[in-house]
């Protein structure tokens, strides 16, 4: 009988910690993005595919949170929150000495996306033919 009620047990414990796991993971975020790096109508806001860039990478290579002040990497069912939350002049004053400016939006999205569309240049002709890391990728008419 005890046998039964501990065998029982594991089964539901897996069962709810499997459920968990799942509800964990469903949030995909949004299927596009659009990002506003001003308040200028100059350079047009930035279109970001999400859903395009999930299936072709882990969400680690590009978010990560912030704990304390300081950035700390994405871990597993992080709360994943804009950009402009962290990425703006009052949560970040003075903690980049970065010529691109990280603190805002815009130096966040040049010093991260711009980077991996140049690599990825170098390494693919095909995306070089496309001219993925042109302002008109992101910056679209």
């Amino acid at each position: 009988m005890l046998k039964k009620i501990l065998a029982c047990s594991a089964i539901a414990m897996l069962v709810l910690t499997g459920s968990a796991v799942l509800s964990m993971g469903s949030d995909t975020g949004p299927e596009e993005i659009t990002m506003v790096g001003s308040k200028s109508a100059k350079p047009k806001p930035a279109v970001f595919p999400h859903k395009m860039h999930q299936e072709k990478f882990e969400c680690a290579e590009c978010h990560h949170g912030m704990a304390d002040g300081k950035q700390v990497p994405y871990a597993e069912g992080m709360e994943i929150q804009k950009c402009e939350t962290c990425h703006n002049e009052e949560v970040l004053a003075g903690k980049t000495a970065d010529k691109l400016k990280l603190d805002t939006i815009k130096g966040a999205g040049h010093g991260n996306c711009l980077a991996c569309h140049k690599e990825m240049v170098k390494k693919d002709a095909e995306l070089k033919a496309k001219k993925i890391n042109s302002c008109k990728t992101c910056h679209q008419k």
